[in-house]
Parts: structure tokens; C-alpha cells; sequence
């Protein structure tokens, strides 16, 4: 089986693009602020420190040996520190990045080109600058923040300040932009449902979702226009049809002295008159009103129509407290319409009688109600064509006297009331069809 896509709701489209593009300009801008302030930022480190060197040096040159132990216990702090320097002192250099470099480039024009710049001495961190007195070394410890470019972490944050700005920023714009497009799929889910009176917003600012919304309002009206004018075709051909066949019955049997030839003019109109019945079914509106229905007593009720047992035979084994939502009217018309379907195309080939039983079987929230005839069956390739309006299996049903609507009008009354309809072949021979409806609570 091919994989499915991974299907994404429009706003959570929109709110990825938005995300990535705003991401995409801060990690940007962040690169460009580091780069523009990466030279000023060495220099004002290299003269700050060169600086605090020049002060130093100067005043221990000015103070005796007794007096520079003094003064160096004074220069003493948290941020800078002066220390004499011993022979046995470790150090690791200050230039391991192109900031450190640049600054220590600097430092050294500054002071001479034989300046020690160390970034720890024996193991103290910090950024330690060597110097001579009177070929005595000193050591000057700043501390490392004086001499790095903004910490690490004071990146992190702000650019996590900033990406939880661009998450936010882009679900507001997101819902903006989608608030529209959702109204219209909503409005479409209620035309589908039926519901023609919906309509949006022309007064709306964007000129294209104005537009949209202008031509879904026309698209309604028609739709509207279109449904009543069908609901007064259906009364006016249900009535024009009727009226005369009535008449054509009753002038029949008053007229025609041969019984036979009366009793077949007479099942002729009979099944004139069936055929508008289907159509009238195919094509009545999709309003119905889900209820508790008590699916045993309409079987019972339907099949009690079919009195003749030389044509069928209707066994039942349907418990008797099963409830299904449904619109009973649509749900009798699908029963009739499938026992029908068995007395003239589901008989068996010995018996010459159509063997229907009806049972059932409960799936979580779902019912499923088995029909089933003990007839020929239908060809594995035709049957996705069943529910097609004036289709007939096969060559020998194109001589039955029936219009070609009772399974499409079982599917779409099934489809009106929330559930669907399976048609197979049983394993043992026979047609079955399987209405799924939801249970009642």
C-alpha cells in the first residue's frame, strides 16, 4: 500500500512558513550584530586593558620595593589584580579565537610587541597581561568578561526571548490569516449538511476573501433557487403523472373485457407508477431527523408488506431492544428497498423463492445490519457499480421490471443519516448488504 501524506491543517501550514521565515531573519540579524560589533567591541577590550596596564606600570614605577608591596595590596579587587611574577608560573595563551586574536593584535601594539598575554595563570582563569619594571615582571589580571564579546548565554537568551516572540507572533498572524478561509469551510460544511441559508461576509476587508466570499453567497442563493424549484418539479411530476394513470387504471378495468389482457395493462400501470415512486425517492431532499429507532419492529412492520411466501421469505434475528439513530422514514424506505431488491433478483435456483435473513452485530458505537439472500449473487467486478442510478448487475436483470434506483437510494438515504452501506458476495453464495448506522444510547 502507497503511504499517505502527511496531511497539515492550513493554519498549522501557515504558522511553519511564518515560523521559519521570522527564525530565519533573527538567526540573520544575530549573525549581522555579531560581525558589526565584533571590531568595536575588540578595540574598546584592547584599551581598557592596555589602559589599566599603563596606570599600573606607572604608579609602581613611582613607589619604592616596600611601597609596591603596598600599593599592589590596594590594586587588589574584584576586577583587576596586580601580582609579581615567578619563574616557575604556568600560563596558556589568550589567542584561541578570532576575538581573543584581534584583541591580543591590539594589546600588543599598545604595549610592545613582547607582551605576554596569558587566558589563565596556574590555573586561575582570567585574561592576565605581562609587564617589566626595572627587569622585574608583573602580572595583571582582569577579569575574562572584561575581555569577550557578549557572553554565550546572554545570546541564548535573547535569542530564545526572541523565537518564543516569532512562535507567538506567527499563531496570531497565522489565526488571522486562516479566521476567513475557516468561516468558509464552515459555511460549506452547512451547505452540505443542507444548510442553504449560510452565508459570509461581503463588507470584509481583503478584496480577494471579499471576492471569495461574494461568489460562495451567489454559489448559496443558486443552490437555494435550484432546491425549491427541484421540491416544485417533484410535487408538479408526482401529480401530472398520477392523474392520468389513475385514470388510465380505472378506464382499463371498465373497458377490457380479456381479464388477462386487464391484469397485465393493470400491473403495467402498476409499475409506471412504482418507477415514479423510485424516482420520487432518488430524488427527494436530504433533511432528516436522527432518532432513537427500534430497528426490529420497522423490519417486522416492512417486512409484513411482502405477504406472498411463493416470492420471499423474511427471517429476522435482529434483537428485539436494538436502537439505532435514524430517521425512520429514510431507514423503512432502505429495508423496502433491499427486500425488494432480493424478491426479484436474490431467488434461489431450486426453490425459485427469495431466502432473506437479517441479522446484526454490534462494533463499539456502531451497528452493523446484515441483509442477506441465498440468490446468484453478482460478478465480483460489477459490484462497485451497484449503487449507480439505473444500473443492473447483470444481462439477465436488464429485463426486470424495475427502474435501476433501490441500491443507489439505499446508499444515499444511508449516507443522510450518518452511516454507509457495504455490498458483498457471502462466501457461501447470496448477496448481503451491510448497513453500518450509529447505536442508540
Amino acid at each position: 500500500m502507497s503511504r499517505q501524506p502527511v496531511a497539515l491543517s492550513l493554519f498549522w501550514r501557515t504558522f511553519f512558513y511564518l515560523a521559519i521565515l521570522l527564525t530565519g531573519g533573527i538567526v540573520a540579524w544575530v549573525q549581522t550584530l555579531r560581525a558589526l560589533e565584533f571590531e568595536p567591541r575588540a578595540l574598546q577590550t584592547a584599551q581598557q586593558i592596555a589602559g589599566l596596564v599603563g596606570l599600573s606600570r606607572s604608579a609602581l614605577q613611582q613607589a619604592d620595593n616596600i611601597q609596591r608591596v603596598t600599593l599592589m595590596k590596594s590594586l587588589g579587587n574584584d576586577a583587576v589584580r596586580v601580582a609579581p611574577q615567578e619563574r616557575n608560573d604556568r600560563y596558556e595563551p589568550f589567542e584561541i579565537d578570532r576575538f581573543s586574536q584581534r584583541v591580543g593584535q591590539e594589546l600588543r601594539t599598545s604595549l610592545g610587541p613582547g607582551t605576554v598575554i596569558a587566558r589563565s595563570v596556574n590555573g586561575e582563569p582570567g585574561l592576565w597581561v605581562g609587564f617589566t619594571i626595572d627587569d622585574e615582571g608583573y602580572w595583571l589580571q582582569a577579569e575574562s568578561a572584561q575581555a569577550g564579546q557578549m557572553a554565550g548565554y546572554t545570546w541564548f537568551v535573547w535569542i530564545g526571548i526572541a523565537l518564543l516572540a516569532t512562535a507567538l507572533g506567527s499563531v496570531g498572524i497565522a489565526r488571522l490569516i486562516n479566521r476567513p478561509l475557516k468561516q468558509l469551510s464552515f459555511a460549506a460544511s452547512r451547505i452540505r449538511e443542507g444548510d442553504l441559508d449560510s452565508r459570509l461576509d461581503e463588507n470584509t476587508l481583503t478584496s480577494e476573501i471579499r471576492e471569495v466570499n461574494m461568489g460562495f453567497n451567489r454559489m448559496a442563493r443558486e443552490l437555494a433557487k435550484v432546491e425549491e424549484d427541484r421540491a416544485v418539479m417533484l410535487a408538479g411530476i408526482s401529480h401530472d403523472l398520477r392523474t392520468p394513470l389513475a385514470r388510465l387504471r380505472l378506464e382499463t378495468e371498465m373497458s377490457v373485457a380479456d381479464e388477462e389482457a386487464k391484469g397485465n395493462m393493470v400491473m403495467d400501470i402498476d409499475q409506471l407508477d412504482a418507477i415514479i415512486d423510485k424516482f420520487m425517492d432518488y430524488a427527494r431532499p436530504g433533511e432528516t431527523q436522527l432518532h432513537p429507532v427500534h430497528v426490529a419492529q420497522l423490519i417486522d412492520r416492512e417486512a409484513s408488506a411482502f405477504r406472498d411466501p411463493s416470492q420471499i421469505r423474511i427471517q429476522s434475528r435482529v434483537a428485539i431492544d436494538l436502537k439505532v439513530l435514524a430517521d425512520e422514514t429514510e431507514l423503512s424506505r432502505v429495508f423496502a428497498n433491499l427486500f425488494e431488491n432480493a424478491r426479484r433478483y436474490g431467488r434461489g435456483d431450486e426453490t425459485g423463492i427469495a431466502e432473506v435473513s437479517v441479522s446484526y452485530n454490534r462494533t463499539g458505537p456502531w451497528v452493523i445490519i446484515s441483509v442477506r439472500d441465498r440468490g446468484p449473487g453478482v460478478a465480483p467486478s460489477k459490484l462497485p457499480q451497484l449503487t449507480t442510478p439505473f444500473f443492473r448487475g447483470d444481462a439477465a436483470r436488464t429485463a426486470a421490471t424495475g427502474a435501476g434506483l433501490g441500491l443507489a437510494i439505499v446508499e444515499k438515504a444511508m449516507q443522510r443519516m450518518g452511516g454507509n452501506l457495504e455490498l458483498s458476495n457471502a462466501q457461501d453464495g447470496g448477496f448481503i448488504a451491510h448497513l453500518r448506522l450509529r447505536r442508540a444510547p
